[in-house]
């Protein structure tokens, strides 16, 4: 058995969330930039080399896999990949194989991610007005998503939108989100936009919508209560008496969730980013690809754990970004 992974701070790191490419079908503003610069395709770890990755963690006690991107399932090939994945659920070293996806591609996808042993999938949606639909992704087709999403609960996927609060945009969809998701019985969860990438063109402040303010414009329609669930990730969650529809809220903003951090990322070049709201990581494509022996690798990924920081520093309390992040949401992965 080898030794789990943890982190300096005594948390143990049992969720691996890993970009399989920075290349998406939309740009939504908080993401990515409108005209955008790809990496190189040949700087890309290839599928078989994610699987090699991937393994290597779970070797190491990750029971959680999360593929993101960019969006994930418009990389090439990309179903080969969650097939060979689906061996750690067969063995049970695996609980859970999962994604975050736009939705774009699920209408194709989605029979075959159940037969690989998906069971949930996250969908990114953060307004079911049309015209605002295309602004905020800009090159988004609502319809499109809606299409994928009625696919994916035919298929059996469980279904959880994850919606960005932003303010001035969706603020007045609140109800619009909750009682659609409630009529579908899909999962929601909000979540506060975060300063990373270039702010050149967006104004993170103007944007942020606090979800301690969402939850009392909630509380408006009755009582919630707060939930002990957890699905290994930041979500803490409420239950709307009035319908029992659970509602989640990722607060990185307003309520720091770093003591609990059981997680971290691997982007789609092999680097390592033990804090999604720090720039420091580490480089495992250089091991991964030293030696045929994973020994290599399995030292890099302990020594990146051991790098761990406490926590993040975002904060828009004094009306400033501070903590914020160069690199975009989409090269580290959702």
């Amino acid at each position: 058995m080898i030794t789990p992974l943890i982190d300096p701070f005594a948390r143990t790191i049992d969720y691996l969330r890993v970009s399989v490419t920075d290349r998406c079908d939309f740009r939504c503003v908080y993401c990515m930039s409108e005209n955008m610069t790809f990496l190189p395709k040949k700087e890309l770890l290839t599928l078989e080399e994610l699987d090699r990755m991937c393994s290597a963690f779970i070797r190491m006690g990750v029971n959680k896999l999360r593929i993101t991107g960019g969006e994930p399932l418009v990389r090439r090939g990309i179903m080969t990949f969650f097939e060979t994945m689906s061996r750690h659920l067969k063995t049970g070293d695996l609980e859970e194989l999962t994604l975050t996806t736009n939705g774009s591609q699920l209408e194709k996808y989605a029979d075959q991610l159940a037969a690989f042993g998906i069971k949930r999938v996250n969908i990114s949606l953060d307004t079911l007005d049309e015209e605002k639909f295309a602004r905020i992704t800009r090159w988004g087709r609502l319809p499109q998503v809606l299409r994928g999403i009625e696919a994916a609960q035919a298929a059996g996927l469980r279904v959880k939108l994850n919606a960005v609060a932003l303010k001035d945009f969706n603020e007045d969809e609140l109800f619009t989100l909750t009682d659609w998701c409630a009529a579908r019985d899909i999962d929601l969860t909000f979540i506060e936009v975060m300063p990373m990438g270039d702010l050149g063109n967006e104004d993170r402040i103007g944007q942020f919508w606090s979800l301690k303010d969402l939850r009392v414009q909630l509380e408006t329609r009755g009582g919630l209560t707060d939930l002990p669930d957890r699905t290994g990730g930041p979500a803490r969650y409420v239950r709307v008496d009035a319908t029992g529809q659970k509602i989640g809220f990722i607060t990185p903003l307003s309520h720091n969730f770093c003591e609990s951090c059981n997680r971290v990322r691997v982007t789609c070049t092999g680097e390592i980013y033990t804090c999604l709201g720090q720039e420091g990581h580490s480089d495992l494509r250089g091991p991964l690809r030293a030696s045929e022996n994973d020994t290599v690798l399995e030292d890099a990924i302990r020594h990146a754990i051991t790098l761990k920081p406490k926590g993040h520093d975002f904060d828009y309390s004094r009306q400033q970004v501070d903590g914020q992040v160069s690199r975009h949401m989409s090269h580290t992965g959702g």
